[in-house]
Parts: structure tokens; sequence; C-alpha cells
């Protein structure tokens, strides 16, 4: 029978202390100090006996493993490729989530990107790690590669965490080096696969560890970014957090009847419900609000959205806006969807910000290494051969016909 193992970034001192059974309390200490630097590998941790290590070895969540390592955009953006949740040679689970068995496939593909952005004249250099928070996701919006490769499990606290650790210890170790940017990550935002607050006590847990000073990185909580699709009961479950972090909401419509197709989940809490769960957060914590839209072209791109979504973000009940992100639609495996033009983005951007709203077209990194969520994978999975279950419904409807009213 196999041995049930441990996830050490989901461990407090006491549990640790539990596993270290028999150790002097300072093990404790050291096998953290290993965690925060990024070795999660037992017989990494030179510091410690090797009875000790092989001890771990066998209690502890295995290590990931890189399938891939692309760079982008001048050696400014990087993206790990990790194998997760590895299986024994038996095939008995390890590391598995806690709804799988022994001898079920746990070993998962996920994605993590590393951002460079260096130092000017005006700001600090930053090294911002996006992560994922499942392997796959179960929302199915159409234009999403990770929607097209549906959901398979949530990930644990330590697969979320040591996507960031992993990108941690390169940048230390100077295997990633870009000049301007520090050598250690600044920033987390969990904008990867999957919809984090559909796996909201992970993703709670996972902030905690990178925002705690002595079990984690010390992170500040505001250098830390949640993206959601809009999951009220997570709105209000980081709320109940009291951490100033910042709230992303993916809002890709500005009527609830265009956001059913596009966010299905939208069918469930609505632009209203939505709105009221962010300016709630935002009076808990402080903090503006950052709105994602993404621009499809003949879907939700023309200058009628445009002028509707102005309208929803000033409305007297919104939340403060503290920035539009308009992003241009990636390419995406089997979706026929693209984005507008250039001069369509910038005319869509220039209404928003006649409106008082700030409003950028982002430039997308690393379009050259499939950086967007998902399409790494996607990659993987069509190059071996294994087909992804493609969004098959929502885009034959289109072009729908354009909504005309308030």
């Amino acid at each position: 029978m196999a041995v049930m193992t441990v996830d050490p970034f989901a461990c407090d001192d006491a549990e640790l202390g539990e596993i270290l059974d028999g150790e002097p309390a300072y093990r404790v200490r050291q096998l953290r100090g290993w965690l925060q630097r990024g070795v999660d590998d037992p017989q990494e941790m030179t510091d410690l006996p090797a009875a000790l290590r092989a001890r771990l070895a066998g209690r502890l969540d295995p290590p990931g493993r890189v399938l891939a390592h692309r760079t982008a955009d001048g050696g400014q953006t990087h993206k790990l490729l990790l194998e997760l949740g590895a299986t024994d040679a038996a095939g008995s689970a390890t590391g598995a989530d806690a709804t799988q068995g022994a001898g079920s496939p746990a070993a998962e593909a996920i994605e993590a990107v590393l951002m460079g952005y260096p130092r000017t004249a005006e700001r600090a250099g930053r090294a911002t790690v996006c992560v994922s928070t499942q392997a796959g996701c179960a929302l199915g919006c159409p234009f999403c590669a990770t929607g097209q490769a549906g959901f398979r499990r949530q990930l644990r606290v330590g697969e979320i965490v040591r996507q960031v650790t992993a990108l941690q210890r390169r940048l230390r170790e100077g295997a990633i080096a870009i000049p301007g940017v520090p050598d250690h990550v600044t920033n987390v935002v969990f904008m990867g696969m999957g919809e984090p607050l559909a796996n909201v006590e992970a993703t709670v847990a996972a902030i905690r560890w990178l925002h705690d000073p002595e079990r984690g990185l010390g992170l500040s909580a505001r250098s830390i970014t949640v993206s959601t699709v809009g999951l009220v009961p997570g709105i209000a479950r980081l709320t109940e957090l009291g951490l100033p972090i910042t709230l992303a909401v993916s809002l890709h419509a500005p009527t609830d009847a265009l956001r059913d197709d596009l966010v299905p989940v939208n069918r469930q809490f609505g632009l209203d419900a939505l709105l009221r769960a962010c300016r709630a957060h935002q009076e808990a914590t402080g903090r503006r609000m950052t709105f994602e839209y993404i621009l499809i072209d003949g879907v939700n791109a023309q200058r009628a959205h445009a002028e509707q979504l102005a309208a929803l973000l000033t409305r007297r009940d919104a939340p403060r806006v503290a920035h539009v992100n308009l992003i241009p639609m990636n390419p995406t495996p089997a979706v026929p969807w693209h984005a507008p033009p250039l001069p369509d983005q910038q005319a869509f951007a220039g209404v928003l910000q006649a409106a008082g709203l700030p409003a950028t077209v982002r430039h997308n990194r690393g379009g050259d290494i499939d950086a967007a969520c998902g399409q790494l994978y996607a990659e993987q999975r069509l190059g071996s051969g294994r087909l992804l279950p493609a969004a098959q419904d929502a885009w034959q409807r289109w072009p729908i016909q354009l909504e005309t009213g308030p």
C-alpha cells in the first residue's frame, strides 16, 4: 500500500515537527529555509543528515519536474511546463489531490510564467510570476485554451507555491538572469491555468504562504494579484482574508446577455451581483479594482461594446476602477476567433479613456512561446497526438446581433 505523502507548504511548524519526529527543533527552520529557496527535493537539503533526507523523501510530496522551459521577448519572459504530483514506478499516486485514490493518475502538467520588467527611471525592476491553480478548468469560456483541455483536478497548496519557488530558485542561482530585474520574485499573479476562486481554499493558503515572512517569501500583499471570472462566493472569501491584495476581474463583455455566452458562470453570478461583491472587497481592503477584457474581433470589440462597458464601470454603485486591461485575443487551437486590428483596439481604449477610465491595450508577452494560459500545455497535448476537447458550441453562433440596449 502506498504511503500517503504530506504537502510541506501546507504544514505549520507543529506539523513539520511531527514529520521530523525525534529531530532537534531547529530542523524545522532548516527545512523551511530550503523550501523558501525553492529546494523541495530532500536529497538536495545538504545540511540535513543523509538518513533524515532519505526519510523525508518518503514523507514529503515529490518535487516537480520541468518538462519544458521556453524563453521569449529577448529573454525577459520565461515559461515552465511543470509536472506535479508524479506517480511512483508501480503507478501509485503520490502527491495527489485528496479526491484521488492510490493507482489513479495524479501527475499533471501545469504552466508557470516569469515576466521580467527591467528597472527604468520611473520604476523599480520587477520579476512577476504568473501561477496556475488548477489542472485545466471547468468554467468553459470558449475563447480559452485552458478551457479546451477540460478540468482534471485541483492543485494543492504546494503545487501552486512550487511554481513560484521553482522560478525563485532559478533567479537566485542565476539560471535566469535578466538585466535590470531583481534576482528574486517580487510579484505573483494568479492568472494562469484554472480559476483561482474555484480552488479558493488552496488559493488563500498559497497567498498566506507567499505573504508570510517567517514561513514563506514575505511578499507584500499589494504585490499579489488574484484574477477571477467572477465567482462571487470566492470574492467574498478573499474579502474575509483581509489582505490588501489586488483583485482583477475578467469581464470580457459589458452586458449579461453577451457575458452569458463568453463567460458561462455569469448565468449564475450576473454583473450586478459581481459588481456588488467587487465593491464590498474594495471597501474592505482599500484597493482599487482592475478589470480585464479580452478583445475578440466581431464578437465584443465594437465601439458600441466599448460604450456599454464605459457605462457599466462608471455607474454610481460600481467599484472604483484602477485600470481596464484590454487583452487582444491570443490565437488558440481549434478556435477561429482572433484579435481585432490594432486601430480598433486603440479606438476601444479611447472610448473608455474619454469616460474617465484608465485603460490600456496589453502587449501580450511571450507570444512566440505560447505564453497565454494553457497554450504550451495545448501544444504539448496536440504534439503528442492526444487531441484536446474543443469549445464546440459558442463560436458557431457568431457573429451575433449586437445589443443596442443601455
